[in-house]
This record gives C-alpha cells, sequence and structure tokens, in this order.
C-alpha cells in the first residue's frame, strides 16, 4: 500500500488554488512509461495517461530526445514568423487526412483549437448558434466553455448567445427514456427538432466528441453520425469533430472519425496530439479558410505555432507509426475491456462497461435494476486505488453517474493491464466491505 503524501498535500495547499475540487494526496517526482513516481520511491500504475494526454507514456524515449536538444533550436517565435517544425507539421498532419481537410493552426491546448473552430464556423456562415451535446466537455474559455453542458456552467455569469444543447445517445441511461442498451436515434431526431424550435435561424455549427468522454464515455455509433451529418446539412450547420481524447491511435484508428464515412468541416486535436506537452490544432478546408482569409478572420495568441511544441507533434506519428499503437489499442483495448465485464460479472455495483479502442468507461450503481448512479461508492473504490498504487479518474455528474475514464498509455503491457485489473478488484471488494 502507498505511503501517501498527506503533509505535504496539506502544506501545498496553502499557495495553491483547489482548481479541480481536492487534489490527491501523491505528490509525483518523475514519471516513466504506464507509471508515475514520488519521492519517496512510491510507485502508481496510470491509468488515465495523465490528463487523457501521455498517449505514448510518460517521457518517451523520442520526447526526451527533443528536450536534449532543444537548446539548439527555436522555441518561441513572433506569431507571424513561421518555423521548420511548424511548416513540417502542417504538412505531416494534413498528408493523413482527407483533401478537404488540409489548413492547419497550431496551438496550446483543446479549449483554443475549439475556440478557433467555433470561431470561424461563424465567420464563415454569418450565424452565431453552435449546437453541443449534453454533458459535453470542449474548454474552459469562454467560447468553448458555452457549449460545454457538463458540470462547469453554475456560477460563472451568463454564456454566449446562441449556445443550444442535444441529448448525448447514452444508451445505458435513455435520455428520452425510450431505448434500452440500442440507441435508435430517436433521441437525435427529438433533439434537432428540439433546437429547430429555439434557433432564431442564424446557425453556425454543431460541436461533437466522437466518444463523449466527460458525459461517462458515450460513444457516437456510425449509423448515428452518419443521421447526425444528414441533419447538420439540411440546416447548413458545419461540423466540428472535436478529437482531444480520441486520435492519435487511441481508438484503433489515427483519427477517430475513419471509423464513420463522415469527414467533419473542422477538425481539432490536442491532448494526445502533444503526447504530454501543450499542442493543439485545429485543421478545416482551403475553401473555409479562404473565405475567412477574405473576410479578416484574426486569431493571434502568444504561442501560436511555437516551433518547441510542434516538435513533439512531428514526434508523435512517429512513434504512432513506428509503434504500431493504433492495433496495439485494438488489442490491448479489447483484452482490458474482458477484463473489465469479467469484474461485472463479479460485482454487483458494476453496472455497465463500454467504450472502444483504450478509452473505456466503467459506470458504478447501487442497483443494476433500477441504475441507480453510487457517486460515493466511487470515490471510495477511486481512493482505494490510488492507496493500492493505481491512478484512476472518475466522472462525478448528477445525470451521468459515477463512470471511471479509464485511458492508459497506449504502449500499456497486457501484465500491466493485468496488475491493474487485481488493484481495481480489491478496491471494489475492500470499498464494499
Amino acid at each position: 500500500m502507498q505511503e501517501l503524501n498527506v503533509n505535504e498535500l496539506k502544506e501545498a495547499q496553502e499557495s495553491l488554488i483547489r482548481y479541480c475540487g481536492e487534489f490527491v494526496p501523491f505528490i509525483a517526482e518523475k514519471a516513466f512509461g504506464s507509471y508515475i513516481y514520488d519521492k519517496k520511491g512510491n510507485t502508481v500504475l496510470d491509468f488515465t495517461s495523465g490528463q487523457m494526454c501521455s498517449v505514448f507514456g510518460h517521457n518517451h524515449p523520442k520526447f526526451i530526445e527533443i528536450l536534449e536538444k532543444s537548446g539548439d533550436k527555436a522555441i518561441h517565435l513572433l506569431s507571424s514568423i513561421l518555423s521548420s517544425p511548424v511548416i513540417n507539421l502542417s504538412k505531416k498532419l494534413s498528408s493523413e487526412l482527407p483533401d478537404s481537410l488540409s489548413k492547419c493552426i497550431f496551438l496550446n491546448t483543446g479549449s483554443e483549437s475549439n475556440e478557433v473552430a467555433i470561431r470561424m464556423a461563424k465567420l464563415v456562415t454569418g450565424g452565431f448558434e453552435i449546437v453541443g451535446f449534453s454533458g459535453s466537455w470542449h474548454g474552459m474559455t469562454a467560447g468553448a466553455q458555452s457549449y460545454t453542458y457538463s458540470k462547469t456552467r453554475k456560477g460563472y455569469g451568463p454564456a454566449m448567445s446562441g449556445s443550444l444543447m442535444i441529448p448525448a445517445p447514452y444508451e445505458y441511461r435513455c435520455p428520452i427514456a425510450h431505448c434500452k442498451n440500442s440507441c435508435d436515434n430517436t433521441c437525435l431526431e427529438v433533439g434537432m427538432q428540439m433546437i429547430d424550435q429555439q434557433s432564431v435561424g442564424e446557425y453556425a455549427a454543431l460541436i461533437a466528441e466522437p466518444l463523449l468522454s466527460a458525459a461517462g464515455m458515450i460513444e457516437l455509433k456510425p449509423n448515428y453520425v452518419k443521421r447526425l451529418k444528414e441533419l447538420c446539412d439540411e440546416r447548413g450547420l458545419l461540423l466540428i469533430f472535436d478529437e482531444a481524447q480520441t486520435a492519435l491511435g487511441r481508438l484503433g484508428k489515427t483519427f477517430a472519425f475513419e471509423n464513420y464515412n463522415v469527414t467533419p468541416d473542422f477538425l481539432t486535436l490536442s491532448k494526445t496530439l502533444g503526447g504530454g506537452l501543450p499542442l493543439s490544432a485545429m485543421v478545416t478546408s482551403k475553401e473555409i479558410e479562404e473565405e475567412c482569409y477574405k473576410r479578416g478572420f484574426v486569431y493571434v495568441t502568444s504561442h501560436v505555432s511555437d516551433p518547441f511544441c510542434a516538435s513533439f507533434g512531428l514526434a508523435a506519428f512517429e512513434i504512432l507509426f513506428e509503434e504500431e499503437l493504433a492495433d496495439r489499442a485494438i488489442k490491448n483495448g479489447a483484452y482490458l475491456k474482458q477484463q473489465l465485464i469479467e469484474l461485472q460479472e463479479q460485482h454487483e455495483c458494476i453496472g455497465d462497461v463500454r467504450g472502444k479502442g483504450l478509452l473505456l468507461g466503467v459506470e458504478i450503481v447501487k442497483d443494476r435494476e433500477f441504475k441507480i448512479p453510487d457517486d460515493h461508492l466511487g470515490q471510495r473504490i477511486c481512493n482505494r486505488c490510488l492507496e493500492l498504487g493505481l491512478n484512476m479518474n472518475i466522472v462525478r455528474m448528477k445525470g451521468y453517474g459515477s463512470v471511471f475514464r479509464i485511458a492508459p498509455p497506449l504502449t500499456i503491457t497486457k501484465k500491466e493491464i493485468d496488475l491493474g485489473i487485481s488493484i481495481l478488484d480489491k478496491a471494489i471488494k475492500d470499498s464494499m466491505s
């Protein structure tokens, strides 16, 4: 069992703003691969890839090499000055995408990449209404937060005008109490009818994650996305895919939208693109970029097109392809999911196991028949996992239950998966007693 850093945490909180509730009593000193270490030598197996960013494991050797050589390179430049890493990353990224996605901009966070997409969608359409999903998470900046329908909205005043919401296709808990464990798109049809009634006729875009993480690990299925695109086209809504967590192999493809016969108008990337470094991107078509340019598009930040972070994006693609991590995500994801299903058979508190590749969800309930979410038990299990040496992340939002978001590095081994499952098993048993 871990010797947690309780006293050090108390001292730290005297000078830190608590921005995510309470901090956990583990003070990290270093990290490598699938593990995090503190200065006492305690080891924690990381089932969240940091903040779902270290998709290639912590401190990948290729990233360390870039860090070691960075002193001989440009790290930061004026926004209007380009560099080789930025140009090469734009070429590499566009080469991996359909022809209609060929114009890139590089920033730091997912919030920023979504802000750019929203800003360009509004400029090119002339509209201002943006549609998002219930429970979604697209960022903490003012625009992205306005179309984020999770627990982060209350207490901060009005959202942006034109913020509209449709229900997420949550099969385990049908939002319109219609289907049971098999979505038939009725919630989508009803949702679109409802926003039509709310709209003032100024549609701009719809923003969606291929797998809604904060909403409870809800996967958008191919037939659903096909119909979603049709409904967007009927209304003149441009489609934004936010692939913060789902890109670069996480769901078994380089980009999750490759699982659909649908190409978005805007693709936003973050988290996984930098592999743990602050790098994000927004990609759109030549036509949209040209029209926005004619209309005077501006998006200047202190660190747009920074060469240092762009270097990590280039390395990310090298790692992804050289180590065949998308294929490993499929194989190890299937193995991990089967282990979780076997845990579900042993523990009544596991109501549902879902997700794709190495982005999986486990929902904790009081009762399987009535599916009553058990927030308190979920938190006890989460805390006990950390004590036993496993870092887990749980969603605690009313209406979405208590859902573990399981996203280990794509480099994880079966032995590490087995270790994580054994710890989770014990944590559940200890928390139920």
